[in-house]
């Protein structure tokens, strides 16, 4: 589980780098972010219930934010 941590903070370096190559330094810096706490999660040697339930509390955490954006700073597309 924790190489999985490893292979979240992969991908979300992807992403970063391709956000920063397309001019969104915000969002880059956001994944930049979740990048270095994946990588450093995945290098701490966390027994398999404690990354699922750090997985678990990402995930509520992203999708509360990412609900929050889309309904009220985005406002309603006309």
């Amino acid at each position: 589980m924790a190489r999985m941590f490893r292979v979240l903070g992969f991908f979300t370096l992807a992403i970063g780098l391709m956000a920063f190559a397309g001019d969104m330094t915000e969002m880059a810096l956001l994944f930049f972010l979740q990048t270095a706490f994946f990588v450093l999660f995945g290098y701490l040697k966390f027994t398999e219930r404690t990354y699922i339930l750090l997985f678990w509390g990402y995930m509520i955490v992203a999708f509360t934010g990412f609900s929050y954006w889309t309904i009220f700073k985005m406002g309603l597309p006309l």
